[in-house]
């Protein structure tokens, strides 16, 4: 049968990139302590080789495979421009969505994508239209500066007070929601709590659901970041059983840059208002509730190949992998003298990512000092972060990558610290 002109247009844009297969690692379900094969998984990394990164919360580096199919999809969305994007572009982003649901668990109408977590956040928070003057939000000093800001917005958008709390520091999985819960027993106007999954000051992980039960029970809603959750730890939407989540699809996942998703439950999408820049009538979409314009449509068109490389390793041994990690640096400096590991050994508490303080160095300044002598004296890249309630720190954060030798040579710098 002949192929028209937009039938091979589609059908290029569908193709694998030649050579994906034999790029992809082993099957998935290795031992995170089996070097053998993360050494194959690192492979698939092009690393720059003159420093140990451990700074890759940013966003995650794209496997080779997954960027030569970014590199093919941005030829093709170059070369057909408009002629693509007005005929088939669609139907592809609506079988990407789909994909994306289905490994979030959810539906796919629940889902709309974004540029990054903050864009979907910042439409949750400031859409949730259940909020009235006097009723409260309330956030923590570990949740992200943006949406902190925004919570602060609903203060002239909306007319509420903004509740801000300190989590426990050393945290235990029982005193973070009895935290939660105090912060709401102190203040009964609050409605609305942030809540983020994994912090990316410290690492540190907190029960989404039970926290969110607690809230649930008392009337108030929770709004998730799980900007560097998901791929990092192993979970399912209904596993969290919240209601409004923004995510990233560029750290964890392995996604190229600039692709993340807003999840809404469908029976709650009423109470997110529809974008501004969305024209009624409004469907009862999570999509109705963002408006991102033109954005790199290669890059979501991508997301396919990202899901693949990560199925391929499973995303139990990946969360274990990152773990594994983690503790080859962490524990052993765990009761050090002058030392303060900020996330507990509880794995309910961690994934991959950790900070650490010197005692008594809890400016900015003298963190961002301890970075700089890292990468200046041991050439490990790191960075420093500001915001716990306790002082700021320098957070270390694992990728596929990087290997136990990393994390020793991490321990070695740490100790001539102190």
């Amino acid at each position: 049968m002949e192929l028209n002109r937009r039938q091979m247009l589609m059908a290029a844009a569908a193709a694998p990139v030649v050579g994906r297969l034999e790029a992809a690692p082993l099957p998935a379900g290795a031992a995170p302590e089996d070097e053998a094969y993360w050494a194959k998984v690192a492979a698939q990394y092009d690393v720059i080789e003159d420093i140990i990164q451990l700074e890759n919360g940013n966003w995650g580096m794209m496997a080779r495979p997954v960027l030569e199919q970014y590199e093919a999809a941005v030829r093709r969305v170059n070369r057909a421009t408009s002629y693509y994007a007005r005929r088939g572009l669609v139907p592809d982003l609506i079988a990407v969505r789909a994909r994306v649901a289905a490994k979030l668990g959810v539906a796919p109408e629940e889902i709309a994508f974004t540029r990054n977590a903050t864009e979907a956040l910042k439409a949750l928070i400031g859409g949730y239209n259940r909020l009235r003057p006097g009723d409260a939000v309330l956030y923590t000093d570990l949740d992200y500066d943006s949406m902190q800001a925004c919570c602060d917005s609903l203060k002239t958008s909306r007319g509420v007070d903004v509740v801000r709390i300190a989590l426990p520091e050393p945290a235990t999985h029982q005193g973070l929601i009895d935290s939660y819960e105090a912060g709401l027993k102190a203040n009964p106007r609050v409605r609305l709590i942030l809540l983020t999954h994994l912090s990316h000051r410290t690492g540190l992980v907190v029960p989404v659901r039970e926290i969110v039960a607690m809230a649930r029970a008392r009337g108030v809603d929770a709004i998730v970041d799980a900007a560097h959750s998901w791929g990092q730890l192993d979970f399912t939407l209904p596993d969290l059983d919240t209601d409004f989540v923004g995510l990233n699809l560029h750290k964890w996942m392995g996604a190229p840059l600039g692709v993340g998703a807003l999840y809404i439950r469908k029976t709650k999408v009423e109470l997110i208002d529809p974008d501004i820049a969305n024209e009624p009538p409004f469907a009862a979409t999570s999509q109705a509730r963002v408006h991102t314009g033109t954005v790199d449509f290669a890059a979501q068109l991508t997301v396919p190949a990202a899901l693949d490389f990560q199925a391929a390793i499973g995303d139990a041994s990946r969360a274990a992998r990152l773990r594994h990690l983690r503790d080859r640096w962490a524990e052993p400096l765990r009761g050090t003298p002058g030392v303060e590991i900020l996330t507990p050994a509880d794995p309910r508490l961690h994934g991959g990512i950790t900070s650490f303080r010197l005692a008594g160095r809890t400016s900015e300044a003298d963190n961002m000092a301890i970075a700089k002598r890292l990468l200046d004296d041991h050439r490990i890249f790191s960075v420093h972060r500001t915001g716990p309630a306790r002082g700021a720190c320098v957070r270390i954060t694992p990728a596929l990558f990087n290997t136990p030798n990393d994390m020793d040579m991490l321990i070695k710098a740490i100790s001539t610290f102190v």
